[in-house]
């Protein structure tokens, strides 16, 4: 029986789902092995380990500084595990012992934080070009969650693309049941959910709806997610383009919103310049949302066929496939279809079990 811990320090960022689902999964599926859960003190009470071979520990270090760098190596060194598995690349690089690391993109030194001062973000990238580097070396192995990431790591940092594994990620249907939201009943709208960073590209969306508006008068655009202060400068670009009235900042959705806007929208957009496995698009999948994306980065693998597709710098060319699937119910039936079936091919479960084996294989197992 090994020893793992698992640095599960970021449960509630936009890295949280995957590190959530593989720990339910790893206690349904190894009996084998011991694993330790670190946690932060504010997600300590959110999480409870359900498998008698799970436990977990309060760790206070955060991502990024110099306690993480010192202090949290000291308590990974006093734990004495055979492995860890960092679920993401922030991680001390002073800590030596066995190890394994998830690289879920390199969002982090292509695109700077618009809620910081611009300067925290040049001060700090040598130290996030330092620990990418670092850790691709020090780890075992890497996780990538498309061969899209694989490749980007292995171009970025030199390292051979043997030493990178990659485990596909999934989309989870909804426990509750839809749960409309009141504004919207009879409205015909097109969606995108989820965080407003620049890479997001959510400003050629607006743009695009602009364009849309003129041949369909009625449509709305939600722009469904926790609000966030960057949102001011899309409500002033909506307004100088004359279409804020029609977008709706819903702010915090739940799970049963998220399934009614899913199952309502007349699609759902995913306009972003990069991603690392592009999730939001694959739920929205199962929840039977036809899917009009970006072609960047690792999409078009994660989507296959049961997307349209366009180049996300062409708000043009975004507004003709918009235009093209809101136009024909005949075309969003078949997306529909073949993306809800696309989605089921998708599985958590198998996740979990290939990280399993990639934690063997580093053990030498």
């Amino acid at each position: 029986m090994a020893k793992i811990v698992i640095d599960a320090r970021e449960l509630r960022t936009s890295t949280g789902r995957y590190v959530e689902r593989l720990l339910h999964y790893l206690q349904k599926t190894d009996t084998a092995n011991k694993y330790i859960v670190l946690l932060t003190p504010k997600d300590f009470d959110t999480w409870q380990p359900s498998a008698k071979n799970f436990s977990k520990l309060s760790c206070k270090y955060k991502e990024f500084t110099f306690g993480e760098q010192l202090g949290y190596a000291r308590m990974l060194y006093k734990l004495k595990p055979d492995l860890v598995h960092f679920a993401m690349i922030q991680q001390p690089i002073l800590y030596f012992g066995r190890s394994v690391s998830t690289f879920h993109d390199l969002t982090t030194v292509r695109y700077k934080n618009p809620n910081k001062p611009a300067w925290i973000y040049w001060a700090k990238l040598p130290a996030y070009w330092l620990v990418i580097q670092i850790a691709a070396r020090k780890n075992k192995l890497l996780i990538t969650p498309t061969e899209y990431v694989k490749k980007d790591v292995t171009q970025f940092t030199k390292i051979s693309p043997d030493k990178i594994i990659t485990t596909l990620e999934a989309a989870d249907e909804f426990k509750e049941p839809a749960k409309a939201l009141p504004a919207l009943l009879g409205k015909s709208f097109i969606m995108y959910v989820g965080r407003p960073q620049p890479h997001k590209n959510l400003s050629r969306l607006i743009k695009a709806f602009s364009a849309l508006k003129k041949k369909h008068p009625s449509l709305r655009l939600v722009l469904a997610g926790k609000k966030d202060p960057i949102h001011a400068t899309y409500v002033d670009y909506a307004q100088q383009l004359g279409v804020a009235e029609d977008i709706i900042f819903t702010g915090f959705v739940t799970d049963g919103e998220l399934r009614w806007l899913y199952q309502n929208c007349q699609a759902y957009i995913f306009p972003s310049l990069s991603e690392g496995f592009g999730l939001p698009g694959l739920e929205a999948m199962l929840h039977s949302a036809p899917v009009v994306s970006s072609n960047a980065t690792c999409l078009p693998e994660v989507y296959g066929d049961a997307a349209e597709y366009f180049d996300p710098t062409n708000t043009l060319e975004m507004t003709k496939k918009i235009d093209l699937v809101i136009s024909d119910s005949a075309l969003r039936k078949k997306l529909t279809t073949k993306g809800y079936h696309h989605a089921k091919t998708f599985s958590w479960n198998r996740m979990a079990t290939q990280s399993v084996a990639v934690y063997e294989e580093a053990l030498g197992m």
